[in-house]
This record gives structure tokens, C-alpha cells and sequence, in this order.
């Protein structure tokens, strides 16, 4: 059994209890996010989390004490705006002073876009993008090819199948009524923001009670070698403000790398023999880990981690798993699990929970490994079929 990731050897490297007291203030958004910040910040000090578990990182109002861990921060470490367009106004006034890392923008990240329709197609269609094949995509600050689109005021009737024309164009919220939206409003026609053009689209979609499914998966966490290169990023990072402890945080990262790489063989072993198995997901947000460990998932019955799926977008679902032979569907565990025997009604499927987020797992150094491991044992016995 892999053990978690464990205490570095302090005593060796010489961190001292003076290290702690003058630890870096880091605050981080999601639990994943927080895990491998904490996996670095071993022996030194101990990360903030903004964004609590079981709480949509996509859309979430800030609680006085998430609001002090921003304000008093050095660092804050986020995926970025793709995930969390919220929370781009309170880091540029709350955490106005601190530095930033975007782990979406971190060099080698591996990216994909978000898929089409309810049906995907195999995996080994979808190409893995890394930091630099996106450049182009993440900065928008020259978006001439976006400005034919804004007459497309409303969206929040459309699912998920009407937005394919515009998976590179995200530039529509200055043509909304942002009376609602008062975090995003000082963003209207200001040059020094054309860098967040791309990202603003989330306002106008509010209708939708979660993130836009264009453009860029954020998701990425879940692709364990992005988990590796990240830590790597952090311990730099941090050893660039806290140069006194960068022996301590090189040394935790690379003793995190190597129980990823563990626990990616461990994994891999696992699922085996489940290569061609197709199964259904809640919403798309598990692509990254598909692609790792060549799974195929047949589709998705919502739009979003939080939206109802049409009843086109249902129908196409049935058609397709009698069309695939699918038999394992997953759900989330702050989903209505209802919703999941609507769709299929009374078609013979199993079914298990995928969660994305660690949502019932301890924070800590230990919860990031947990949760890749908690990933691959749902599928595996979901797709496993069931002797007769």
C-alpha cells in the first residue's frame, strides 16, 4: 500500500522551530490545490484553503474568515480564473499585496479543452495540450476575431451543444446587464483587463448556476503528472519569498514527484483491464485523469456540476449508452442522486461516486494522493462487470 505523503526529514535538512514562526502567509482555493501546497510547506508552516470542501469553487460567496486568509496572505495559489472567475476581484483588492501563482500558467502543465455534446467521442480523439500550444488561447489580449460576437446577449437558455461555435470566443459580458454582477462590472472597457477577456463570459453565464462548459477544462488537478509539475512550480515559488527554507521545500516536492509517481503505476496496474470499458459521468470534469489512464468516457448527463441536463441532452445520453453498451454511470456526492435513475430511468446500470474535490477527505499533505486513489477504486469497480 502507498503510504501517503510523509514528513520530510526536517532534522537533516536543519528546519527549526524559528521556521514556523517565519512561514510564508499562502493561501490556496480548492482542497487538491491546498493538499500539495501543504505537501511543500512541510516542516515550514501550513497553507489557508478559501474554498471549503463541498463548496462549488465555481461560484462561491466569500465568508469573513476566507476573506482574512486572502488579505493576509504573501502568496495565494489558485488554478485560476477558468475554475474560480469570482475570485479574481478579491485577489486584486484583498490580496492586493500578495504574490500570485496560477497553476493553470505554470510551463508544462498538460491542458484540454472542454468536449462536445452530451456523447464524446474515444479519447484517443481529444489531444493533450501543453502550456505553450495555449499561449495564444490564454493571453486574448489581441481579440479581434471575438467582436462579431457580441450580439449573443443571451445565453441562458442555451445548453451545452449551442456554445460549440463559440469555444474560443468568451468575450460577451460587456454587452449584459451586470447589475447582479458588481465584482465584474469596473472590468467594462478598461485596456489594463483586455489579459481577462476570455474569462468574463462566466458572469453572463451565471443563469446557468455554474461554470461554462467552453474553451478551457480546468480540471486539471486531475491528471497526476499536473500534479507533479505543480509541485515543483510551488516549491519554487516559494523558495523565491522564502529563499531561508528553499532546501526544505526542493526537498518536499521531490518527495512528493516520487509518491505520485508510485501511486501512478499503482493506478495504472489497477485499471488495467478496464481500458474499453465505456461509462457515463455527472458532468465533464474528469477528462484529465481519462486521458492518463486511457479511459473512455462515453459522455456526460449534465452541462455542468450544477445545471439540470435538457431533455435533447437526455435523449441523446439514452441513444448513446444503448448505442455503447455502457452499463457504469457516475454520480458527485453534492448531487442529487435522483437525478442520475431520472435519466436512466429503468435501464440496467451501475453506478459508484466520483468526487472531484476530496469533499469527505481530511485536508492535509495526504488528501491529494487520497484523492487520485479514491478516483481509480470507483472506477474500477464500477467498470469491473459483474460475474454471473
Amino acid at each position: 500500500m502507498l503510504r501517503p505523503f510523509s514528513l520530510p526529514m526536517i532534522a537533516i535538512l536543519g528546519a527549526a522551530s524559528p521556521a514556523l514562526a517565519d512561514a510564508p502567509r499562502v493561501a490556496t482555493d480548492i482542497a487538491p490545490v491546498h493538499s500539495l501546497v501543504a505537501q511543500v510547506m512541510q516542516g515550514v508552516g501550513t497553507p489557508d484553503l478559501v474554498v471549503p470542501p463541498g463548496v462549488s469553487p465555481h461560484d462561491h460567496a466569500l465568508r469573513p474568515s476566507e476573506a482574512a486568509a486572502l488579505d493576509r496572505a504573501d502568496l495565494v495559489i489558485w488554478v485560476g480564473p477558468e475554475l474560480a472567475p469570482w475570485l479574481e476581484k478579491p485577489l486584486s483588492t484583498l490580496a492586493e499585496d500578495a504574490e500570485k501563482l496560477e497553476l493553470l500558467e505554470v510551463a508544462g502543465t498538460t491542458r484540454l479543452d472542454f468536449r462536445d455534446g452530451a456523447a464524446f467521442e474515444p479519447a484517443a480523439d481529444h489531444d493533450d495540450h501543453d502550456h505553450d500550444d495555449h499561449k495564444e488561447h490564454d493571453d486574448h489580449k489581441e481579440h479581434d476575431e471575438h467582436e462579431d460576437h457580441a450580439e449573443h446577449e443571451d445565453h441562458a437558455e442555451h445548453d451545452h451543444d449551442d456554445h460549440k461555435e463559440h469555444d474560443d470566443h468568451k468575450d460577451h459580458a460587456e454587452n449584459h446587464d451586470h447589475d447582479e454582477h458588481e465584482d465584474h462590472a469596473e472590468h467594462k472597457d478598461h485596456d489594463e483587463h483586455k489579459e481577462h477577456d476570455e474569462h468574463e463570459d462566466h458572469a453572463a453565464h451565471d443563469d446557468h448556476h455554474g461554470h461554462d462548459h467552453s474553451g478551457l477544462d480546468p480540471h486539471a488537478w486531475l491528471d497526476p503528472e499536473n500534479g507533479k509539475t505543480w509541485l515543483a512550480a510551488i516549491a519554487a515559488e516559494l523558495s523565491r519569498i522564502d529563499p531561508e527554507n528553499g532546501a526544505i521545500y526542493a526537498a518536499n516536492a521531490k518527495e512528493g514527484q516520487a509518491e505520485i509517481d508510485s501511486l501512478m503505476a499503482e493506478i495504472s496496474v489497477s485499471l488495467s483491464d478496464v481500458h474499453e470499458e465505456p461509462f457515463v459521468v455527472f458532468h465533464d470534469a474528469y477528462q484529465y485523469f481519462e486521458a492518463r489512464f486511457e479511459l473512455h468516457s462515453a459522455g456526460s448527463i449534465s452541462l455542468s456540476d450544477a445545471s439540470d441536463p435538457s431533455a435533447s441532452r437526455v435523449a441523446e445520453i439514452r441513444d448513446m449508452i444503448a448505442d455503447r453498451d455502457v452499463h457504469c454511470v457516475f454520480s458527485e456526492p453534492q448531487f442529487n442522486p435522483d437525478l442520475v435513475s431520472a435519466v436512466f430511468d429503468e435501464q440496467a446500470m451501475r453506478t459508484a461516486v466520483l468526487d472531484p474535490l476530496g469533499v469527505d477527505l481530511e485536508q492535509g499533505a495526504a488528501l491529494y494522493p487520497q484523492l487520485l486513489r479514491s478516483l481509480a477504486a470507483s472506477v474500477k469497480d464500477c467498470l469491473t462487470p459483474v460475474a454471473e
